[in-house]
């Protein structure tokens, strides 16, 4: 049985959190954009009962407070760290998903010792997750989004919280072969209604860059070089938010620093989870190897 807890962090956000108790070995589930905890519902009742398999809702989404807007993705890192110290939790694995996939890179290169081994899920880029004028052309500021018209249509949306858009948007750009149950749904579309921090985040994303090149925005961190745990990438064909382009990135920055890396293609669109829950189950585990 899935429990839904709220723990104050050291910086005094509140994260709200779901814990699927089992056994010695952990799994931190890391949620996308437009998202929250809840849509990790269905493959947290697949994982075996040797797992303690946890999800967070990020700063701003979900039940999560936003007592102080993120900067960059490194301010969900921190959180998470800051979480790991509250409850105990010395190492444990990290799937993220989306722009998850972002914070899970951030986590294990901020904390090595702390990540044993990281999954993307349509990860976003080690370079980031470009925001584009309708010109073509790559945004730089917080002032240049402002006026973006995507993310104004989506601010929009969510400020009178136009539920139709966002299933229409969610079936075109999610899922590629089903769409999830109908309650799980109605609490996806809620999760992207609840979100506080949509041009903070598209920020952020932009300028997202652990490589070791610009990535036109900004130059690399370098960042992936302090990454030692193991990773493995998940790509769906026809995911149309994350592309082919962003997962050759990963690959490609995550090698030329030594990263150990595992690639697999998914059936699937970018979600996944939905649309082919159980091959993703296998792959991950696979991985993951036998439990503690």
């Amino acid at each position: 049985m899935t429990i839904t807890l709220k723990i104050t962090l050291k910086n005094k956000e509140k994260l709200t959190y779901k814990v699927r108790p089992g056994g010695a070995s952990n799994l931190l589930l890391i949620h996308g954009n437009m998202a929250s905890s809840e849509q990790w519902d269905v493959f947290m009742d697949q994982l075996p009962p040797a797992y303690t398999v946890y999800a967070v809702d990020l700063r701003g989404y979900g039940k999560s407070t936003y007592r102080t807007p993120i900067q960059s993705l490194g301010d969900f890192s921190e959180d998470l760290k800051l979480w790991m110290d509250e409850l105990g939790i010395k190492t444990t694995h990290v799937m993220g998903w989306s722009n998850g996939g972002g914070v899970a890179m951030q986590l294990a290169a901020d904390y090595p010792e702390r990540v044993e081994k990281v999954v993307l899920l349509a990860s976003m880029s080690t370079r980031g997750y470009p925001v584009y004028h309708t010109d073509g052309k790559r945004l730089h500021t917080r002032e240049q989004m402002a006026s973006s018209p995507g993310l104004e249509t989506l601010e929009q949306a969510q400020k009178h919280h136009n539920r139709l858009f966002y299933k229409a948007a969610m079936d075109y750009m999610l899922y590629a072969h089903k769409q999830p149950e109908e309650n799980s749904y109605e609490n996806y579309i809620d999760a992207a209604l609840e979100q506080r921090n949509i041009m903070d985040v598209a920020f952020a994303a932009n300028r997202f860059n652990i490589s070791n090149i610009s990535n036109g925005v900004v130059n690399g961190s370098g960042d992936a070089g302090r990454i030692t745990a193991p990773v493995l990438v998940l790509w769906g064909k026809n995911d149309r938010i994350t592309t082919e382009e962003m997962t050759n990135e990963i690959l490609l920055d995550l090698e030329e620093n030594g990263v150990e890396v595992t690639y697999s293609l998914l059936n699937a669109g970018h979600a996944a989870l939905i649309d082919d829950l159980k091959v993703v189950k296998e792959k991950v585990m696979h991985f993951l190897g036998p439990p503690l």
